[in-house]
């Protein structure tokens, strides 16, 4: 059976016809199930193709099609001889069998997941000589819709290149895109053009698995190195769809963060091939052509301060999520020196220090805004555009607005009589609004900057929104109720409309009273607003991982919140629709007595005898029952779900705590590097000298029309300062720009192609080396157990076995002395005998005979078969056993 013989079963009387599938198989030309012959059977073949060699006219006009009965045996034999590298038989085999297109395509397959170049350039010159044929394709085309058994050892999907690529052999991918080979990227999920609607409808499976075969070549590193100019871009775009298909596939989405974190690692990893800060430079700079068009680029053009780069693909890297590109050393490295800019002792100082200088800031804060207000070109307002003084004017700014919101909560406390009534004016509870206008400023010029879109990516944002919303939401509410008040006395000074906006207590006050409504929205804002001073805590290695933790939390206790509330409302319907009929006590019987009773158990801040009613049996018990499962469910279960989900979150938070930091770090940089919005709020509402000459020069421009004689050019953004170049001026223009970027990244992906395969290499040259020592661990401990054997089997003796010998050695013992009684002796010789010493071995190795050979009796010599002989034996053995040499006993026990 393993050389292929069979017995074939007779068919019945009425052999049934095949069926329909069978029938289209055969007219498509489907190959059969494949049947891998076994190395013999190949050498025999090839045998028979040599020996018919010499008649090659009859042997290509009688060359056998790989379509009939032997077609599977050859393909079979084709794969196995590429597979165990056996390259003339290959040979032989494509130049006298006609193999299909799809076998073709299958070997290929197989060379190309073996590494073998050569033949994979075979395999494809024959595919090339075949396109001149009738080549019959319908086999590849309608694979996909073949519902047989599938006998490929590659999965769906899987091309030549995308084998490569996901093997990451970067001769043979280069070698197939050469030859013009491809990975055509799939549809979008939700596509319902006619080839994804057949897919999805013959084999929803296959149509999933060659999706993420596809998006697995497509990821590699090897096809992101060679079938992208811009392998950087293409690794940051890569990332984000493949972050999209992982949400909107959850079935696969293991496989889809997989590749997601391959693409990101390869942004991190060719990033770190550059040798020279002008290779930063035009990598972190510019941004590309192809990005300009993405989403994510909204706002990327915006300027930054003088003397500072663009950091447009730094900036693109962050809008695109890519943590760990972000938190790599080279643009840590760049981002840190912008934000110390000229104060080179910043970075190096104590903590100490740089609260004593924070400290200062925050004291003279209004008279450094005042200096840089007159003079924003002097020396004063070039020190504070540096990215860490500004961070710290804007920082003692918003603490002097949270300094005045607790100075009026205090004022409030202190004249209380004043502030229960309406005796207060508006402006006395509203200073904090000159900061609220300048807040509200800041945000409508950080719009105008950044773009729509780009604003809104951060959420922080998003709470500056409802802030200010609020607070403008009280101040309106306080002057409504002023203009009521002024209305009514206007028109009637005694009425009760007066009296009531004017001078009523707040017992008398409705329910929808504007005062109400101001002071309770005044109060959650003033909450809001010391929470915001949370966004400058990454600046902090310590505080700011604590922050990104804690928002980490917050959303797992806002997706926890909806099982809860279900939870909660449940027996909130049961334990109300049990004591409504009752009303025996005031704590249930009513939703809302009700709602507070169940969420206070909770934290176990109720007593469980509210629950009881000994005259009504039923109802108490099934009562009890119901509060009894809503403690245990939700102070016992999800209580400590949620526990266990706050502790996963700031477990995963500390796992990658430094990429987290240092990705949340830079966005705070980066809003600090823009240019503008150097002074800090409420300074930014007074017009400045500078904002009033920019604005009569646009004006003067428009005016005489110099704008269209002195065309304003694209910033070009200097490079990054070095200590070899601290000067570093403006670089090359536009166009050279571009090309010298496309160059950079040429050589980068060029330095990681080569940096891959010398580690390929050595990891082949180790894995080589690991298995001979592994041999040679295996040859040595073998012979040490051959060496402890035979020390044993001479120690043991032949005719006097101790106590521990082995039932083995006795037996043998026990059969030498039989033979010996009943027939002639067997002679040694050197070769079964084994030495007990080293130096019995060199001896045996040198061929000499040892001691018990020359005491042995000659081979023409006559053994003890007499009875004297035997007894003469006998007599030597108990009387003279230790004079005879252990090793002539032993090579009779071998020879035995």
């Amino acid at each position: 059976m393993g050389q292929g013989h069979t017995i074939a079963r007779p068919h019945p009387v009425s052999c049934p016809q095949p069926n329909w599938t069978e029938i289209v198989n055969r007219k498509l030309k489907f190959p059969l199930r494949c049947w891998v012959p076994s190395r013999r059977d190949i050498q025999a073949w090839c045998s028979s193709c040599w020996r018919w060699g010499s008649r090659p006219g009859r042997r290509a006009r009688r060359a056998p099609e790989c379509g009939g009965g032997r077609g599977p045996l050859l393909e079979g034999g084709l794969n196995l001889a590429i597979r165990l590298g056996h390259e003339a038989i290959t040979d032989v085999l494509l130049a006298n069998v006609k193999f299909d297109f799809r076998q073709i395509h299958e070997a290929l397959l197989v060379a190309v997941d073996t590494n073998q170049p050569a033949v994979v350039r075979h395999l494809l010159a024959r595919l090339e000589r075949e396109k001149g044929r009738k080549v019959d394709t319908r086999s590849s085309s309608l694979a996909f819709f073949d519902s047989s058994i599938d006998g490929s050892r590659f999965a769906p999907g899987v091309t030549p290149l995308t084998l490569a690529c996901q093997k990451d052999l970067y001769e043979i991918a280069q070698l197939l895109m050469g030859q013009g080979h491809t990975i055509a990227r799939p549809h979008p999920v939700s596509c319902a053009c006619l080839e994804c609607s057949n897919a999805r409808r013959y084999d929803l499976l296959k149509f999933s698995l060659s999706r993420i075969n596809t998006y697995r070549g497509i990821a590699s590193r090897a096809h992101l190195s060679l079938a992208s100019e811009d392998a950087m871009l293409a690794a940051f775009q890569l990332s984000r769809e493949l972050r999209h298909l992982a949400r909107k596939e959850p079935e696969f989405k293991p496989e889809y963060i997989a590749l997601e974190s391959l693409s990101q690692d390869y942004g991190f990893e060719l990033l770190g091939m550059c040798r020279n800060q002008s290779e930063v430079t035009a990598v972190l700079n510019d941004l590309g052509e192809d990005s300009e068009t993405e989403p994510e680029a909204e706002g990327l053009g915006q300027a930054f301060e003088e003397g500072i780069p663009n950091l447009a693909r730094l900036r693109l890297a962050v809008n695109y999520n890519q943590k760990r590109f972000v938190a790599h050393p080279i643009c840590q490295q760049v981002l840190s020196s912008i934000w110390c800019g000229n104060l080179a002792g910043w970075r190096g100082s104590t903590t100490i220090w740089k609260l004593f200088i924070a400290f200062l800031i925050f004291l003279t804060m209004p008279f450094l805004c005042l200096g840089y207000w007159l003079a924003p070109k002097s020396r004063l307002g070039r020190l504070l555009k540096i990215p860490v003084l500004k961070f710290l004017l804007h920082s003692a700014s918003y603490l002097w607005f949270l300094i005045f919101l607790l100075g009026e909560s205090l004022v409030m406390e202190t004249q209380l009589s004043t502030f229960r009534g309406r005796s207060q004016s508006v402006w006395e509870t509203s200073l904090h609004m000159v900061w609220v206008a300048g807040f509200l400023w800041f945000e409508c010029k950080e719009v105008w900057i950044e773009g729509l879109r780009s604003y809104l990516l951060d959420w922080w944002n998003f709470l500056d929104m409802v802030i200010l919303s609020l607070y403008l939401a009280a101040f309106t509410l306080r002057l409504l109720l002023a203009g009521l008040a002024h209305k009514h006395c206007r028109d009637a000074p005694d009425g009760a409309a007066c009296h009531y906006f004017t001078s009523a207590e707040r017992s008398e006050w409705r329910t929808e009273d504007p005062q109400f409504l101001a002071e309770v929205l005044f109060a959650v804002t003033s909450m809001l607003s010391f929470t915001r001073l949370a966004s400058i805590l990454p600046a902090h290695e310590s505080l700011g991982t604590l922050q990104i933790s804690m928002g980490r939390m917050i959303d797992d206790m806002i997706r926890f919140m909806f099982i809860l509330m279900i939870i909660l409302t449940a027996f909130l319907c049961g334990l109300n629709n049990i004591y409504v009929p009752y009303q025996e006590t005031e704590r249930l019987g009513n939703f809302n007595e009700t709602f507070q009773f169940l969420f206070w158990t909770m934290f176990g801040m109720e007593e469980h005898s509210v629950v009881d009613m000994p005259q009504f049996l039923v109802p108490e018990f099934v009562g009890r029952a119901l509060y009894g499962i809503f403690t245990i469910v939700m102070v016992i279960v999800l209580l400590n779900m949620l526990i266990a989900m706050i502790t996963n979150s700031f477990q995963k938070i500390e796992d990658a705590a430094d990429v987290e930091w240092k990705f949340a770090r830079s966005k705070l940089y980066l809003s600090y590097f823009r240019e503008g919005l150097t002074l800090p709020v409420p300074f930014n509402i007074l017009p400045s000298p500078k904002a009033i000459f920019y604005l009569l020069r646009r004006v003067f421009r428009f005016i005489c029309c110099c704008h269209l004689c002195c065309k304003t050019k694209k910033p070009n953004y200097p490079p990054i300062p070095t200590f070899a170049n601290p000067g570093a001026g403006a670089g090359p223009g536009e166009g050279e720009r571009g090309s010298y970027r496309l160059r950079v990244i040429k050589a980068l992906v060029q330095r990681y192609i080569e940096t891959a395969q010398r580690e390929f290499e050595e990891t082949r040259r180790k894995d080589l080396g690991n298995r001979l020592t592994e041999l040679t661990k295996t040859v040595s401990r073998l012979q040490s157990e051959v060496a402890c054997v035979q020390r044993a089997v001479v120690e043991a003796g032949p005719r006097r076995p101790p106590g521990g010998a082995s039932v083995l050695s006795r037996y043998i013992t026990r059969v030498r002395n039989s033979f010996q009684n009943l027939g002639p002796p067997i002679p040694e010789t050197p070769e079964l005998t084994v030495p007990a010493t080293v130096g019995t071995q060199e001896s045996s190795e040198t061929g000499l005979p040892d001691a018990g050979g020359a005491q042995a009796p000659a081979s023409g010599e006559s053994g003890p078969s007499s009875p004297a002989h035997v007894l003469v034996h006998r007599e030597q053995e108990s009387e003279g056993a230790g004079d005879l040499p252990q090793e002539a006993d032993l090579g009779a026990k071998e020879g035995t």
